[in-house]
């Protein structure tokens, strides 16, 4: 099945930035998350980011999120516009697709342009208490179950923010 989707934010970090106690605020990141395009590894990740090649994250390296979850917690918490989807630290936003619908193992390719890159899913993104903390109380009750997943990618390409493709 094919679906037109948005990449919405790409995030890359070498860093974690929420560390320590939520009150005492994220770390600084060392240069800017957002890209306007990333490279993605098979097997590895995507070029940059903390878990790129991170032997306990072999299967987790990329975690695609559905920018959708971030207009339901703003719904649900009434706050004015939807979080930045750079808070929530997710790899690879989307908008059109429901993310946590994936099973383990499905495999799907986003081509935003560059061709298909695939990815297989493998566990879901749980949300963290830190969400309380960046976005506002309650999102992190509120993102439970639409957290994300998190994904090997099958193979080497390119994705850039715009206009995509999703084949599952």
């Amino acid at each position: 099945m094919t679906t037109a989707v948005e990449v919405v934010a790409l995030h890359v970090s070498s860093v974690h930035a929420y560390e320590g106690r939520p009150g005492d605020g994220p770390r600084p990141d060392p240069e800017p998350v957002a890209r306007d395009r990333v490279v993605v590894r098979a097997g590895l990740g995507l070029v940059g980011d903390r878990y790129f090649n991170h032997p306990a994250h072999r299967f987790a390296a990329v975690t695609v999120f559905a920018a959708e979850a971030l207009d339901a917690v703003a719904d649900e918490l009434g706050l004015a516009t939807a979080p930045s989807p750079l808070v929530v630290r997710r790899n690879v936003v989307l908008r059109g697709f429901d993310v946590d619908g994936l099973a383990r193992h499905d495999v799907f390719a986003l081509d935003s342009g560059d061709g298909p890159v695939r990815f297989e899913a493998h566990r879901a993104a749980n949300p963290c208490a830190w969400m309380d903390a960046v976005i506002a109380p309650g999102a992190f009750k509120a993102l439970r179950g639409h957290g994300g997943v998190r994904c090997v990618p099958l193979d080497d390409g390119v994705l850039r923010l715009g206009p995509a493709t999703l084949l599952t």
